[in-house]
């Protein structure tokens, strides 16, 4: 059976996303609950696990393509092709069963989107990490360990660097850069933050709120909402409603500076900050 895997619901005030890569080709096995492909917004990295094991039949768009919630990523043929895998691997029968499994988990290596970007960061490639995570994973822990492990060693016994006299600069210190488009995410927070430096005050302040009541009304309407709207019912509607009813009673917070003059607005506009 072929199953159709879509782009899924996006978050709240997010209308498209950006496919970043795709970990599979078509053709390949794939088994239920791979990450098959990552989907940026303007505020998270969205993975889309595969639903059931199988074959990625057919991708119907590629890297770098913006896509909407419910767009058709890719065609999957439901079966237990994932699992034939490792019986084609066991063909040489001089090969010792156990020695095959290292080999298996060398070519794929798993990893989230926060470890890739550190890892495309440091200019490293997966396999020279060794994952601590579930099934071989690499976590941040583990790019971080290499990393410092890898300086301390950095000096290698044939560097000329290393036999340098004291006082003598080592050729092979050059200055240099590397240009790296940013990402979605990355970009719209940096132009966000400009624009709050330089059209805003800048004021941090911490309070507890008892949230029982709206937690209360957000399980009671939450399936309604989402039936609705198409859209989850989120916690920040909640914010920027009381964030609104704060600024009619202290109209002086919503207020802004002209020359000399103070200017009371009677409207309100909530910005949100997002990472």
């Amino acid at each position: 059976m072929s199953i159709e895997i879509k782009v899924p619901q996006l978050p709240e005030s997010v209308s498209d996303a950006t496919l970043v890569a795709w970990h599979r080709k078509k053709g390949d096995s794939v088994s239920r609950d791979e990450n098959l492909v990552d989907l940026e917004t303007d505020k998270v990295v969205l993975e889309v696990p595969a639903p059931a094991a199988g074959i990625l039949e057919e991708i119907k768009i590629n890297d770098g393509a913006t896509v909407v919630a419910g767009d058709v990523l890719a065609i999957l043929k439901e079966g237990n092709g994932a699992a034939a895998a490792p019986a084609a691997k066991a063909e040489p029968e001089k090969a010792p069963a156990k020695e095959a499994a290292p080999a298996a988990t060398t070519g794929t290596v798993k990893t989230s989107p926060a470890v890739r970007r550190l890892l495309e960061e440091h200019d490293l490639d997966a396999t020279m990490v060794t994952g601590s995570g579930k099934d071989g994973r690499i976590t941040k822990s583990d790019v971080m360990a290499f990393l410092k492990s890898d300086d301390s060693s950095n000096v290698a016994p044939g560097d000329p660097s290393a036999d340098a006299p004291v006082g003598e600069v080592a050729v092979a210190l050059e200055r240099s850069e590397k240009r790296v488009p940013m990402s979605r995410l990355r970009a719209r927070i940096a132009e966000r933050l400009v624009e709050a430096q330089q059209t805003a005050a800048m004021l941090t302040t911490f309070n507890e709120v008892d949230l029982t009541e709206v937690m209360a009304l957000r399980n009671q309407y939450k399936e309604a909402f989402v039936k609705e709207h198409g859209v989850k019912l989120g916690f920040m509607s909640f914010f920027a409603k009381a964030a609104t009813e704060a600024l009619k009673k202290f109209p002086v917070v919503n207020a802004s500076v002209e020359g000399n003059e103070v200017i009371y607005h009677n409207y309100y506009d909530i910005g949100i900050a997002v990472s």
